[in-house]
């Protein structure tokens, strides 16, 4: 027997007091409601309706269980609703990625986003590289992530991509500074400073391909896990990173300048497994993508410097 919908029958028979207009407001032929309500009688052994006059009446039991009824009504929508909240992500706990690089104030905003959009969605945040975000994506420990790609992984969706322009990171002494641009082939020499293989392997070997292709081969490839290390490998000498210019913005003594010969990017897109995935995993895909192109703007020209001056240069204030 199904109660619940027997219920919603006596509910609007017992307001109404009348079959005919209960029927109407429930969308049905009256003689089925009878029969519903007579069904509902039988089960709880009651009479609900004096039906000795021609005015419908509620009988004493029937009074009692037109309250009890509403409330178990109203339970009802109230968890519906819940599990409704609950298939869109809205509630329970959502466990998420980020990169170790994500600067502050992109991750404020991600988490502004989501608190506006799921209030009740309790997320719950790891600090990954691309490579630990795709394994526990992959072991189903992580619900959603925020990954560089190439990705090489079987049973991941991912959301729109955001293409992030890198140049050149460098010390605003270095002369390569006093440029508008920096071909890859200028850096020679040099070392790169990026983030160990481990970290992002399709990044990785995407990058040092790109940097071979236009003439530069990194005397050495030096490990950076975060900004500050990698500051300090640049601002020592001998060493740039390729990066986006909001990371060079965190350090004034360093220069960001755009690459002369070669148009490298990094994209960026949330990930998630594309079987029993979490149901807010989407909608995190998509505030990420708006959180992340409202992040990188595009960075302002630097200004150019004279190729020569005729005086020294004591102190180099430009750049």
């Amino acid at each position: 027997m199904d109660l619940l919908r027997h219920l919603r029958h006596f509910v609007v028979v017992a307001h109404e007091l009348h079959y005919g207009r209960a029927a109407e407001l429930l969308g049905m032929a009256q003689p089925p409601l009878s029969q519903s309500i007579q069904r509902l009688e039988r089960e709880l052994a009651v009479e609900l309706f004096d039906r000795s006059r021609r005015q419908v009446r509620l009988t004493t039991a029937g009074g009692l269980l037109l309250a009890e009824a509403e409330d178990l009504l109203a339970g009802e929508g109230r968890l519906r609703n819940l599990m409704a909240q609950v298939r869109a992500g809205e509630l329970g706990v959502l466990r998420a990625g980020v990169p170790p690089e994500t600067p502050a104030v992109t991750l404020r905003a991600l988490l502004d986003q989501l608190g506006t959009r799921a209030p009740g969605l309790d997320v719950e945040l790891h600090e990954l590289t691309t490579a630990e975000q795709v394994r526990m994506l992959t072991e189903r420990s992580l619900d959603v992530g925020l990954v560089h790609h190439p990705v090489e992984a079987d049973g991941l969706r991912f959301g729109a991509p955001v293409d992030v322009p890198l140049g050149v990171l460098l010390p605003r002494t270095s002369p390569l500074a006093r440029g508008r641009e920096v071909p890859l082939a200028a850096l020679a020499g040099l070392d790169l400073v990026t983030a160990p293989r481990a970290t992002a392997p399709g990044w990785h070997d995407h990058l040092l391909g790109v940097c071979r292709e236009h003439g530069w081969r990194p005397a050495r490839v030096r490990p950076a896990r975060n900004p500050e290390f990698l500051f300090g490998l640049v601002l020592a000498g001998g060493g740039v990173a390729v990066e986006p210019a909001a990371l060079a913005r965190r350090e004034p003594r360093i220069a960001w300048r755009p690459l002369a010969d070669a148009a490298l990017t990094r994209r960026t897109s949330a990930a998630w497994p594309q079987r029993s995935a979490h149901p807010a995993a989407a909608m995190v895909g998509q505030l990420a993508a708006e959180v992340l192109a409202a992040a990188e703007p595009v960075p302002p020209a630097p200004p150019s410097v004279p190729a020569a001056r005729p005086w020294p240069v004591l102190f180099d204030t430009t750049g």
